[in-house]
């Protein structure tokens, strides 16, 4: 399956000094599989070593760090000669070879001819004790789960639906917001692991996808055991299982007292980072004015979090197939916790996105999301599960504070209007 995220890599292969490059992902995103491919496009040959499999190899950064004798030891365990200009090294799973990590500022100071990827989960890497992480001498690319527009790639829409999205044709998408909403019916089903979307796009088995997001789950809860210390493994498990009822909030404002009653931040605080070390959770902070720079503004006492994949979140929630059938119910499950959560999906699929959120009017109204691009402009976003529109906090505020970019995305048809744009919740990743 086609992931867009191979276009960085190609541009990093096309620099001419390029540094290693970490891949970093949670677990079961489709690092492997899009190196691999990527590997085989661009390269004559592949190295490649997964350092869980190959247990004799986790000790080849043990003896000493020379970039040498270690791209020697790669040569003898593939049986290929290594020539820089046309061979890519891949180092999968690095983070289960002790010092694998440090190494790559060695292959960055003395060996940059060789083009090499490290890959590995965010839980390993962010998380691994006594390493050196070679900062500023490796660039660094994560991937996400699949994007809605990659889901409908894999759903065979190249040259339809995605290319209506791809060229921005916004005229057009009325005439196809059928067929748009019922891909996303499904997307919010099935999310962005690729095995589930894989499984769904080769017969439209339902039932399997979601043995696969149960097992995927399953997988993250034994991983927490793995890496996890003893006495903040319990708090990790407690945030883990409370998030679909934080999101499921009318405000969604991570909530301590959710988690169990008289919970303070000083007792759950380190569970948190962990899991957002991991990338299996992300977190986005309220701001006190929506003014640039955002980050000066950040309250890091009030924050969201939102999970890595909607379709886990739905796998999670218990959401029923019978829900994708009742017309547009599944946009409003759970108060809109579904929705935001795709809405906060596609947005972070953009590194040059700075997001946050904002409470306004004392706290009884909140601007789902104020995102700071690249330009230092500012995007106010309200997101509207549903087609009634009637609620007048994002009218309000935008007659405050008058943003010069305001999106209202919904199931309502693309519009512009005099203080704000309707972006369909399927257009949301053309921003």
């Amino acid at each position: 399956m086609y992931r867009t995220t191979i276009k960085q890599l190609i541009q990093w292969k096309l620099v001419k000094n390029k540094k290693p490059l970490v891949f970093l992902g949670a677990r079961q995103v489709g690092k492997t599989y899009l190196i691999q491919e990527f590997g085989k496009q661009e390269y004559r040959q592949v190295v490649y070593i997964n350092f869980e499999r190959a247990e004799k190899m986790k000790s080849v950064f043990l003896q000493d760090l020379d970039p040498k004798r270690l791209i020697t030891n790669f040569e003898f365990y593939s049986g290929l000669k290594i020539t820089p200009e046309d061979t890519l090294i891949i180092l999968d799973e690095i983070q289960a070879a002790p010092r694998g990590i440090t190494s790559l500022k060695y292959f960055c100071e003395e060996t940059p001819e060789y083009q090499i990827i490290a890959a590995g989960s965010l839980l390993g890497i962010n998380i691994h004790p006594n390493e050196s992480f070679p900062v500023g001498k490796v660039d660094m690319i994560t991937l996400y789960p699949m994007s809605f527009y990659e889901f409908l790639l894999a759903m065979g829409e190249e040259n339809g639906l995605c290319r209506i999205l791809r060229e921005k044709h916004f005229d057009s998408m009325p005439i196809f917001a059928d067929k748009f909403k019922e891909y996303l019916k499904y997307y919010f089903y099935i999310g962005g692991m690729p095995e589930a979307v894989a499984a769904f796009a080769e017969n439209r088995d339902w039932k399997k996808s979601r043995q696969i997001q149960n097992k995927i789950l399953k997988n993250y809860r034994n991983d927490f055991s793995k890496h996890a210390s003893k006495d903040i493994l319990p708090r990790i498990n407690m945030v883990w299982d409370c998030i679909p009822a934080q999101l499921a909030k009318e405000n969604k404002k991570f909530i301590y007292g959710v988690i169990k009653e008289g919970a303070r931040a000083k007792d759950f605080e380190l569970a948190i980072q962990w899991l957002t070390d991991a990338g299996l959770l992300h977190k986005i902070h309220a701001v006190t004015k929506p003014a640039l720079p955002l980050a000066t503004y950040q309250d890091f006492s009030a924050f969201k979090l939102y999970h890595n994949d909607l379709g886990l979140l739905g796998a999670m929630s218990k959401l029923k197939i019978q829900t994708l059938l009742d017309s547009n119910q599944v946009f409003e499950e759970f108060k809109g916790a579904l929705t935001e959560q795709y809405v906060f999906q596609q947005l972070i699929l953009n590194e040059d996105f700075s997001i946050n959120y904002y409470p306004f009017d004392n706290g009884r109204y909140e601007l789902d999301f104020i995102v700071e691009n690249e330009n230092g402009e500012l995007i106010s976003i309200e997101v509207k599960a549903g087609v009634n529109l009637l609620a007048k906090s994002f009218k309000n505020y935008c007659e405050h504070y008058k943003p010069r970019k305001a999106i209202r995305t919904s199931l309502i048809d693309y519009k512009e209007e005099n203080w704000m744009t309707n972006l369909p919740l399927y257009a949301i990743g053309t921003l």
